[in-house]
């Protein structure tokens, strides 16, 4: 059994996070519930990002794809491994394993980010990694 539940549902949203023509600027991976915790399934989508970090709870683990435009006419793309302070030992050391079949899904992006501390996921920080990552921070000492 896989780990994935719904594969078919996360590699189209992960498409339309990349499709220029898209609203849809992120989407997350959340583990199943009613599967006691153990397979991923896609969770919310959105084009507000602050949607997106309320779903990092302290409980919670999430794998993000976000798309964040650099410049006027690019987009790049940070994944995003939330594990939230409250999760447990067990369930912390799971992610590790899980999050290789989460990336088979989703391959192309600038920047991976694992955190349990929104202050690391503040849009503008992301932004400035992001940056960095795509070598569009010039002259800026970062």
């Amino acid at each position: 059994m896989s780990v994935i539940q719904d594969s078919d549902d996360i590699v189209e949203l992960y498409e339309s996070v990349r499709d220029d023509n898209s609203d849809i600027t992120w989407f997350a991976c959340v583990y199943n519930h009613e599967g006691q915790g153990k397979e991923i399934v896609a969770g919310a989508s959105g084009y507000d990002y602050s949607e997106f970090l309320d779903m990092l709870t302290d409980d919670a683990r999430v794998y993000g794809y976000v798309g964040v435009p650099i410049g006027s006419t690019v987009t790049h793309f940070a994944f995003i491994t939330w594990i939230g302070p409250a999760v447990s030992p067990l369930k912390k050391a799971k992610v590790s394993t899980d999050k290789a079949f989460v990336k088979q899904l989703m391959p192309s992006f600038s920047k991976e980010v694992l955190t349990d501390n929104k202050a690391d996921l503040d849009y503008d920080k992301v932004v400035q990694m992001l940056e960095a990552a795509s070598g569009a921070a010039y002259d800026t000492g970062r």
